[in-house]
């Protein structure tokens, strides 16, 4: 049998591919064989779609976490890496001090977050301990695991990176502070919190103690005049006068709680009607308020403090919670060093929240602050821009134009900055090609997007003995039973899921039929 072979390489031009053909043919029997080898010629291949952009977001704090559960997720791979995987309801940390609110109740896993959002976003529990913006890569550490090395140590890069840290307790570098005090930022904090104040009364009542060391051991004090010391320690006086006197009705009357602020009233960043009607309460409650102190020492059992005119005095105490106000933590001290803002307190964003002199970086939350443009700094520039005839004079008609891009541009105050940058992320190809801000003033054409704005919503001051103050909007003020319950509503409602809602109203209601829950497990 005769037979002749052919080889024909890319055959075909059309539809899928052969990069080889072996033709065969049988002369004497009239057959014919084909081989071809299927493999793709990789210049016919469909083209596959762009990866997507790399975010990363340091924190599972509020601003963190809020922009995670907004950002569309199909359009960028995020990634989320904070030492905490859960995000906590802060503004209930005082409630879990005392037992009437569990910490179960306001603490949400960051996976079920994830979850939700269709598992697309991954999450490494780690600290991120520094920031390399030159190479966009941040360097991160875990306890959980180990590397090849045994330091834990990893690196992630980004394209965006958006940082979440939040801040931490600010000590003024007082001395004897973090060896001494208690902190209130955490949900561990808050629980230590509780079982110190539970020991207090086991130590009050053991039979040992003279009389003076018993009201020592029973003397609380609370260092800052802020939301947060003010909540605690009406919190802290219900949670004593209406439990723990049942249980320790011997030693109930020798309890004291103080509250020392370096300022001349509590709450002076409330309406100063809400300040001076806590202060009355807690008058009225029997707690001590030091105002124009600062303190300058703590000992295990002594707070050392000076008034304005730098005259000392001493007070004897058995607890104390530091609430004096928050600082930046080392990775954004070190960050701000780098980036040339090593003098500042937080890191200064633009009205973008972008972070100043640093590509595709962000920072949002307790962790920045919005620097504003002023007016003033841009006035030549403003009236380049207004000129449209190069007249060297504004008409009435130029300056009508400019004007609402100049008021856009220098918005007054910053807030809610996760929303506000997850809804960026989501139109950012959609604003580029059309553009919503306004009109650039140094350069051409239009802003991405209209910078951010703050909207206030109001805020509660919870005073103790089901009342509460509330400033919201329209300068309206309450104060009373009746914002007691709706502060509990508001803050119901501003969980992140049913599930702790349902927790949190559970607490509430086993706490007004049962009281609190005075065990410290």
């Amino acid at each position: 049998m005769r037979s002749a072979t052919f080889f024909l390489d890319g055959a075909f031009r059309r539809g899928p591919a052969f990069s080889k053909l072996v033709l065969i043919f049988a002369a004497s029997g009239g057959g014919l064989v084909a081989y071809a080898d299927a493999r793709t010629d990789p210049a016919t291949e469909p083209s596959q779609a762009a990866p997507k952009k790399k975010v990363v977001v340091l924190g599972t704090g509020w601003a963190g976490t809020t922009f995670v559960r907004n950002v569309d997720s199909s359009l960028y791979d995020v990634q989320v890496i904070s030492p905490r995987n859960y995000f906590a309801f802060t503004p209930l940390l005082p409630s879990v001090t005392c037992g009437t609110v569990e910490p179960r109740s306001i603490v949400e896993p960051i996976r079920k977050i994830i979850r939700k959002k269709g598992g697309e976003i991954k999450f490494w529990e780690a600290e991120c301990f520094k920031i390399d913006p030159d190479n966009k890569k941040v360097h991160c550490r875990t306890n959980i695991g180990t590397n090849l090395e045994g330091n834990g140590e990893f690196l992630v890069d980004y394209d965006y990176l958006v940082i979440a840290v939040g801040a931490r307790v600010n000590t003024f570098n007082t001395s004897g502070v973090v060896q001494h005090c208690h902190f209130l930022k955490e949900v561990e904090d808050a629980q230590r919190i509780r079982k110190s104040v539970i020991d207090s009364f086991e130590r009050a009542i053991l039979p040992d103690l003279d009389e003076e060391e018993r009201k020592r051991t029973l003397h609380f004090v609370i260092v800052g005049g802020g939301p947060t010391g003010v909540e605690f320690a009406a919190e802290l006086h219900d949670f004593i006068s209406e439990d723990l006197a049942k249980l320790y009705p011997t030693v109930c009357n020798l309890v004291k709680i103080s509250v020392i602020e370096h300022g001349g009233h509590i709450l002076t960043m409330f309406d100063k009607r809400i300040g001076k009607f806590a202060e009355e309460k807690f008058r009225r409650d029997g707690i001590e308020l030091r105002t124009g102190y600062r303190v300058v020492k703590v000992s295990d059992n002594i707070i050392t403090m000076e008034d304005k005119l730098h005259v000392e005095s001493s007070v004897s105490y058995g607890m104390a919670v530091w609430s004096a106000g928050v600082g930046a933590r080392p990775i954004i001290l070190d960050f701000m060093k780098q980036i040339g803002q090593g003098n500042r307190r937080a890191l200064a964003t633009d009205e973008w929240l972008r972070v100043r002199e640093c590509d595709g970086v962000y920072a949002i939350g307790d962790c920045a602050t919005m620097s504003q443009r002023k007016v003033m700094e841009d006035i030549l520039e403003i009236f380049k821009f207004a000129d449209k005839d190069n007249s060297g004079t504004l008409t009435v008609k130029e300056i009508n134009d400019a004007l609402e891009d100049i008021c856009i541009r220098y918005p007054q105050v910053a807030a809610q900055q996760g929303n506000y940058l997850a809804s960026c992320f989501n139109r950012m190809k959609h604003c580029e090609k059309k553009p919503e801000g306004p009109l650039r003033i140094r350069e051409l054409g239009r802003h991405r997007f209209r910078p951010f704005r703050y909207k206030h919503l109001g805020q509660f001051a919870p005073l103790g003995g089901e009342q509460t103050a509330a400033q919201l909007p329209g300068d309206w003020i309450s104060i009373g039973h009746s914002s007691q319950w709706l502060w509990y509503s508001v803050y119901a409602s501003k969980q992140v899921s049913w599930r702790t809602r349902a927790l949190v109203i559970s607490d509430w209601t086993r706490r007004f039929i049962h009281g609190r829950d005075s065990s410290c497990i």
